[in-house]
């Protein structure tokens, strides 16, 4: 962009009589950083906010954004954590209650919830979570696209209208739109990038070595995860620098910076180690995924994936907008740029684009684990290497119509490669025919502007009288002679009458902004209809939420029983309308819980992590859910608008929620079916087990006339009708879906038993796929374990005290999935590492003890704490030292 465009604002605030001088003004770059993250912070919004309302999202229209896992997780833990913060949760910071039958609650705040954008839910009241939502996932993209707009300044002065339009470009890239927007943890990476870049700058130069670590410990609290992702992006930027850099052209000083960035990073990561670990130590105990073996996608749909419009999970999302792109494609032709900065930032983009596609950096980019469902999770940082790229290019001026002419055709050679990818929409080729078209309009304009400006004017393809081109500026708050030279010629061009050529690179860079502005609108819009019609969605919340949320509150009894909200749609239920029922998904939902839950019959989605909730009464006995909801929707579900339904709820008798059993090791029959586990668990027999006859798509059996037929088949899907009742529906996928348990209906007065199914593709049966309940049986059982269990329950955040009967004996049996973490004691004793009674947590006793004690505790806590002072005091001697060395 000509120097006019780069000061004209700086130089009318010192037209007051200013004495303005020859050199840089004390204060400018850091105005102009302010002025860059400023404007990026308000396009950024607008165009977020444009987008959403261009495709009629929640909350610019009627549909639901909740797409995939933003609907099945952020939305529920957003809402969960506004109530938390707000104290109305039974759990604390160690342990969640509402979900799983009790959960790790601080390995989900890691996971989830630690940004400290988050906590803008608390201020939102509870009906619209879903806008404290969206809110949060604006503050965070806009948070990204000042953090690079500054960042871009501080790594070369130039304009900062187009530092701003940059950084919104990288705000709202491809990625941003299609994976970071419906997941919003991984945004704080988004906006980690630039600001570790920033700490690599600091560490390169030898500024600020106290808050340098503080912004890697944010970042890597905030999401570990993608702060991962965005220290290694971080790293390539700061090789690039240190080979480039005035500052570092020595080989001792490119040491000595490598090292204090090294420090940062390690100090930083010390101090989130008590989060960290904890979450680290989560997903060890995690239910593991299947393995996945990495496929890079076909280059055609990656070329596609940098033009915009285009939405896939297969293949990386790399729009940056037309203008953007064409900018970073001239940077390897622009020899206003100095030979060796082209050459290692063309390098660095090159080799970040290749790792992508191959298996050894793909895993290093994951930090070893081939990931489920996206696999080009790191595309952001792409992302953001190319917007530095094109800073560097356009950041001295426009480049000259060679480099121009030579990235047009490379761009247009990707466009062509790319047009037979599956990736391209309809509106792909329009909207960068569009920009491409004002980008050209627009750097025709800033030409001519340049081609205006009185002799001796320094622009963008300036050379000094040696015929090489001027270094990139380096250094904190300085212009090397080239900058100083801009300035003069910008002052003389403001004194000059020639008022007509300083409106040139306004209409330039407005035209710029305009192009990008518009291709980013299209993508978003164009991205969230896709994901609508493509991806499993979840409604609004609404009416039917709120009516369970009100029978939970009004019939809630915890501790005494649980209660159970059952099916709501969205998933995560309890979560969302409180309660302590089954359903829970997270990425660490423990081994434990999943394979404990499915084995008695409870269903599970997303490969085990998403067990649901199971409406069936030995289940419920097993786990003290004393009332549970049942809900009659008014209407089918849709997209545009939140669902209505009627919920009542019934209240039971169940044991309490500390059992005693007369052993450790259970009794019951044998077998591996859901039908014996949950009676060895109950200790009783409840269930007539017939061993059914199978004639093509039909079983038959003989069972209690008046008991209750269960069908169990998890990986069936299709519907099964019990003869005379209407059918069920049954949704097993292994691996992804286990299918429930489901009631069939009643043994009529004859005893005969005949199922017809109805499968889709090959019907899959276990041994035992029929169980017939007797409820006389499991009666007496309720009883039984009611008069031997606990006479008084008393629980806090993560523990549970229960009082006994005096003299019990065999094992107490919490009615809470053993995961690890907990603790329990017998009387007096010392607490120990719980024991397991058919995946419960345990206590064993002797006959002395009338109370047990419980206890949880997030795995990794102690370790993490201790890691985390170690850095703190690393941190307090750093800045004790960088204070001397500055006096001294």
């Amino acid at each position: 962009m000509p120097p006019v465009a780069e000061t004209v604002l700086d130089e009318v605030e010192a037209e007051g009589g200013e004495d303005v001088g020859p050199g840089p003004r004390t204060g400018a770059p850091a105005r102009r950083g302010a002025r860059a993250a400023g404007a990026a912070v308000l396009l950024t919004a607008v165009l977020f906010c444009l987008a959403t309302a261009l495709s009629r999202s929640h909350p610019f229209g009627p549909v639901t954004r909740n797409v995939v896992d933003l609907g099945q997780q952020y939305l529920p833990y957003h809402a969960y954590w506004r109530s938390f913060l707000r104290g109305e949760t039974h759990g604390d910071a160690f342990l969640n209650w509402n979900s799983g039958f009790g959960a790790n609650f601080l390995g989900d705040v890691g996971t989830y919830l630690s940004s400290p954008v988050d906590l803008l839910v608390v201020f939102f009241p509870a009906d619209r979570i879903e806008l404290a939502l969206y809110v949060v996932t604006a503050v965070k993209i806009t948070a990204a696209g000042a953090a690079m707009a500054a960042l871009l300044l501080r790594l070369r002065p130039g304009p900062w209208p187009v530092a701003a339009a940059l950084g919104t470009a990288y705000a709202l890239s491809g990625w941003t739109f299609n994976f970071g927007s419906t997941v919003p943890m991984w945004l704080d990476g988004l906006a980690a990038f630039p600001l570790l870049c920033l700490v690599g700058e600091w560490a390169r130069t030898g500024r600020r070595p106290v808050l340098g670590p503080l912004l890697v410990a944010l970042a890597w609290i905030a999401n570990f995860y993608t702060a991962y992702m965005a220290t290694l992006g971080a790293a390539v930027v700061l090789a690039v620098r240190l080979l480039t850099a005035e500052e570092t052209a020595t080989v001792r000083r490119r040491l000595a910076g490598a090292l204090r960035a090294a420090r940062s990073v390690l100090v930083g990561v010390g101090l989130a180690a008590p989060l960290v670990a904890v979450v680290f130590l989560g997903t060890k105990t995690a239910d593991p995924t299947p393995e996945v073996t990495f496929a890079p996608a076909a280059w055609t749909d990656v070329l596609a994936r940098f033009l915009p419009a285009t939405a896939s999970t297969a293949s990386p999302a790399l729009f940056i907008g037309t203008p953007a792109l064409l900018l970073a494609l001239t940077l390897p032709f622009n020899r206003a740029v100095a030979p060796r900065v082209r050459a290692a930032l063309t390098a660095a983009v090159v080799l970040v684009t290749l790792s992508l596609q191959w298996e050894p950096t793909h895993l290093l980019w994951h930090a070893g684990a081939s990931p489920n469902g996206v696999p080009y999770r790191q595309a952001f940082v792409l992302c953001g290497l190319l917007l530095i790229a094109a800073w560097f290019s356009v950041a001295g001026g426009v480049p000259r119509p060679a480099a121009l002419l030579a990235g047009g055709a490379l761009l247009g050679g990707l466009a062509w490669a790319a047009r037979g990818s599956v990736d391209i929409d309809r509106w792909t080729f329009p909207a960068s025919g569009a920009a491409a078209l004002l980008t050209l309009i627009a750097a025709l304009l800033a030409l001519a502007a340049a081609r205006r400006e009185p002799s001796g004017a320094v622009g963008g393809n300036h050379r000094d009288s040696t015929g090489t081109a001027p270094e990139a500026p380096t250094g904190d708050n300085r212009e090397n002679s080239t900058a100083t030279a801009r300035q003069d010629s910008a002052r003389t061009a403001l004194k000059a009458p020639a008022r007509p050529a300083r409106l040139l690179p306004l209409l330039a860079v407005l035209l710029l902004v305009a192009a990008q502005a518009g291709e980013a609108a299209v993508t978003g819009k164009r991205i969230e209809e896709q994901q609508r019609a493509e991806v499993a969605w979840s409604p609004r919340t609404g009416p039917w939420h709120e009516a369970a949320a009100r029978e939970v509150a009004r019939a809630d009894a915890w501790p005494r029983h649980r209660t159970d909200p059952g099916e709501v749609p969205g998933g995560n239920d309890v979560l969302l309308v409180g309660g302590q029922g089954a359903d829970y998904y997270s990425s660490l939902t423990s081994e434990t819980t999943s394979r404990t839950l499915v084995s008695l019959g409870f269903g599970a989605y997303a490969k085990g992590r998403h067990p649901v909730t199971l409406d069936n009464p030995v289940t419920d006995a097993l786990f003290s859910v004393g009332t549970r909801m049942r809900s009659e929707p008014a209407e089918p579900v849709r997209q545009d608008a939140p669902p209505r339904a009627t919920v009542t709820a019934t209240t039971v008798p169940v044991p309490p929620l500390v059992t005693v059993r007369p052993s450790a090791r259970p009794a019951g029959p044998s077998g591996d079916s859901a039908f014996a586990r949950q009676e060895r668990l109950l200790g009783a027999s409840v269930y007539e087990l017939p061993a059914p006859r199978r004639t093509g798509r039909a079983l038959a059996a003989h069972c209690p006339a008046g008991s209750e037929v269960w069908f169990w088949a998890p990986e069936y899907r299709g519907t099964a009708t019990l003869a005379g009742q209407r059918p069920v529906r049954f949704d097993g996928k292994p691996p992804a879906v286990s299918a429930a348990m489901g009631a069939l209906g009643t043994v009529p007065a004859s005893g005969e038993v005949r199922i017809a199914l109805a499968p889709e593709g090959r019907a899959r049966l276990p041994r035992e796929p029929v169980g017939c309940l007797v409820r006389a049986r499991l009666d007496t059982a309720v009883d039984r374990l009611t008069a031997t269990g606990a006479t008084r329950v008393r629980t806090t955040g993560h523990t549970v005290t229960a009082a006994l009967p005096p003299g019990s004996t065999g094992v107490a049996v919490l009615a809470v999935p053993r995961i690890s973490g907990w603790s329990c004691a017998a009387g007096d004793a010392d607490l120990r590492p719980a024991r397991a009674y058919e995946g419960l947590v345990a206590v064993p006793l002797d006959g002395r003890a009338d109370t047990v004690h419980c206890s949880f505790r997030p795995p990794g806590l102690r370790l993490g704490g201790a890691v985390g002072a170690a850095a703190l005091l690393a941190l307090a001697a750093t800045g004790v030292l960088h204070r001397r060395r500055s006096r001294g």
